[in-house]
């Protein structure tokens, strides 16, 4: 899933695509590059974010989720019904739910919800996030989250643990730890790292922290750990080379299960080819 932020203050590249006609070029360049999906939002959900008048998020999202949706699978970014609601009337075919409220208009447009935790809002998540055991306050919660969007008929309901919303680097390094368990609901299990700030946090020892631009590396290890532990989508700014290693990931599971086939165990093949 690759991001087209159409703001002027999203954490990683605000105003970089704020522009209509260079959000929609962004957004066929992520398809291009491999993207399934692309993710187009008009409100940034950073911490402590001012939200944005429905009116102007219509404003960012509709064009640009218009063209977008005639090349590929669009999913709209939103907290807010109407914006979600125009967005699918636009070509949209899923909402990404970060405020965790739109399940009923999902149900009611027949498309694919994204159920995702977030403890309190973008204005006020980061102040001193606490709980007692933050992967079974997660998971109860999207497990409750799940079982009313099937109630409400949601055809696809797909699972964000929120890394980042409402949770400290620890938190979400928890998360990430138990991220199989995620599984347990039957759905698709979304995860977003990309360029987010606990990525510096817990691997950079120095006051300094290299800026969300700067954090691939940390990324790419991260996202190879989700993939590996049952993640369906990853949510990124850059899709190359998120591509390159969920291709270089597949070709290795390919030729693993062929000697499986073959009867050969890793064991026993040569040191140099293991």
């Amino acid at each position: 899933m690759g991001v087209v932020n159409v703001t002027p203050d999203s954490f990683s590249d605000g105003g970089d695509f704020f522009d209509r006609e260079a959000a929609i070029a962004h957004g066929l360049e992520l398809f291009e590059a491999g993207a399934q999906i692309v993710d187009v939002g008009g409100e940034s959900t950073r911490p402590f974010a001012e939200p944005v008048e429905e009116r102007e998020e219509l404003r960012r999202v509709l064009d640009v989720v218009a063209a977008l949706s005639k090349h590929g699978i669009v999913s709209v970014d939103t907290r807010h019904e109407r914006v979600a609601e125009k967005a699918v009337e636009n070509g949209a075919s899923i909402i990404n739910d970060v405020g965790g409220a739109l399940a009923p208009l999902a149900a009611k447009l027949g498309v694919a919800w994204v159920a995702m935790h977030m403890k309190g809002d973008p204005k006020t998540m980061q102040l001193a996030p606490a709980y007692l055991d933050v992967v079974s306050e997660v998971i109860d919660s999207l497990e409750a989250m799940v079982g009313r969007a099937q109630d409400l008929g949601v055809p696809e309901v797909i699972v964000d643990p929120g890394i980042g919303f409402g949770k400290t680097a620890q938190h979400n390094l928890e998360l990430l730890k138990s991220v199989s368990r995620l599984k347990t609901f039957g759905c698709e299990v979304l995860l977003g790292t990309s360029r987010k700030r606990f990525l510096a946090k817990v691997t950079t020892k120095e006051r300094f922290e290299p800026p969300p631009k700067d954090r691939e590396e940390q990324q790419l290890a991260v996202e190879a750990w989700c993939l590996l532990n049952g993640v369906d989508i990853v949510r990124v700014h850059e899709v190359v080379k998120t591509r390159q290693l969920i291709d270089l990931m597949k070709k290795g599971q390919d030729a693993h299960n062929g000697l499986l086939l073959q009867g050969v165990t890793t064991a026993e093949l040569p040191t140099e080819t293991r």
